[in-house]
């Protein structure tokens, strides 16, 4: 029993040692050599797949491991504020619009719109942003709490952040109101979610800005005396 215990593991080891003839061979045929038997190795799809080649284009077509595709050309400020604006056009749209109906107390929607979207955001948005980074955390100028790997706390932390957020928006709804009733009394600023997401992305990137820049100080300050300890 004991040796088939014994055989399993070594089996198992096996399986998840790195094959580094293949490796090699794998460098040498994306830059052109020749594998260590001599011969050529092809990198066309059609000779790894061993499908037949519907045309001529499909039989030239090879791999590209560094290949870039249309997504990671676009730059990241406009994936992350394209995201960010767009689910907060979405929680207007369903939330304020959908359930403005049932829900009539202002106070009650804007804590709503906040809780709502603090939950897309650490479930959705920030996984997102993570899974789409290239691992330099580029994105996390743009997270409120850019943490590498899953907390709890930030759960609530970003429903709270986001209900903040919202009545940031609201305080901006209020102000252009008052401009444009100095202008007519008449005018008045509706709620619509295109315009409710630029807002939600301003205040929120508003924020941001001002974690990061307090982040700065902060660390400038501890790095600063850690200088003077050591030059003590």
């Amino acid at each position: 029993m004991a040796k088939k215990n014994k055989d399993k593991e070594t089996t198992i080891t096996d399986y998840y040692d790195l094959k580094k003839d293949q490796m090699d061979e794998l460098v040498s045929a994306l830059k052109g050599e020749s594998s260590s038997s001599g011969e050529e190795l092809s990198t066309k799809v059609s000779d790894c797949t061993g499908e037949e080649p519907a045309s001529k284009k499909e039989a030239e077509q090879t791999f590209d491991p560094y290949k870039r595709d249309l997504l990671s050309r676009i730059p990241v400020w406009v994936k992350a504020f394209f995201i960010k604006f767009w689910f907060a056009g979405a929680v207007c749209y369903f939330v304020n619009m959908g359930l403005g109906v049932y829900i009539t107390s202002a106070v009650d929607l804007l804590v709503l719109d906040g809780v709502v979207l603090g939950i897309i955001v650490d479930c959705l948005i920030n996984p997102l942003f993570r899974m789409m980074e290239t691992g330099d955390h580029e994105y996390d100028p743009y997270v409120m709490f850019p943490f590498p790997f899953k907390v709890y706390w930030t759960f609530f932390a970003n429903m709270a952040y986001y209900i903040v957020v919202f009545i940031g928006v609201n305080y901006v709804y209020m102000g252009i109101n008052m401009l444009l009733q100095l202008i007519d009394t008449n005018m008045l600023l509706a709620l619509e979610p295109l315009l409710f997401g630029l807002f939600a992305l301003i205040v929120d990137m508003a924020l941001i800005g001002i974690k990061d820049l307090v982040v700065y100080l902060v660390r400038r300050v501890v790095n600063k005396k850690n200088q003077e300890n050591e030059n003590v």
